[in-house]
């Protein structure tokens, strides 16, 4: 099935494109959530009508997500954790722990967003990335410290 993407999606491509994706992906997740519209005539003119707007809302989601980019800029959080003797976690440190210690520096991310590449599991500095937005990244270096 063909749809047009209303936003950029990092796993299909840019806002404005054409792709084919299976229909079930597009009537039970994209369309639904307003991700995407089928690709008919009237949707491409719809949509080309709308781009205008389409485009200052993404400009503005963007300046959004570089202004907390900014505040998370150099930051680095520090998260205490049950350590073994070889200085491995006995768990391990999750993107939510990272959002609420963000939040309690006066950051708000949605822990969805945050990156962690296999989790963290040792302790030490670990960088992190936070996808702000499809065009904002940010990297946030977290240290994970015994537990005492």
């Amino acid at each position: 099935m063909d749809v047009i993407l209303m936003r950029d999606r990092r796993d299909l491509g840019r806002r404005g494109q054409i792709v084919s994706v299976k229909p079930g992906y597009a009537r039970n997740f994209l369309i639904p959530e307003g991700h995407a519209l089928p690709a008919t005539k009237a949707n491409m003119r719809y949509f080309e009508e709308q781009r205008e707007k389409i485009d200052a809302q993404h400009a503005k989601d963007r300046d959004a997500a570089a202004a907390v980019a900014a505040g998370i800029a150099g930051l680095s959080i520090e998260i205490a954790k049950r350590v073994t003797d070889a200085e491995t976690l006995y768990g391990s440190v999750t993107a939510t722990e990272i959002a609420e210690a963000l939040a309690a520096r006066g950051v708000e991310v949605d822990a969805r967003r945050i990156d962690l590449e296999g989790g963290i599991k040792t302790a030490g500095d670990h960088q992190v990335r936070i996808a702000l937005h499809s065009e904002v990244v940010a990297e946030l270096t977290v240290t994970v410290v015994p537990e005492e």
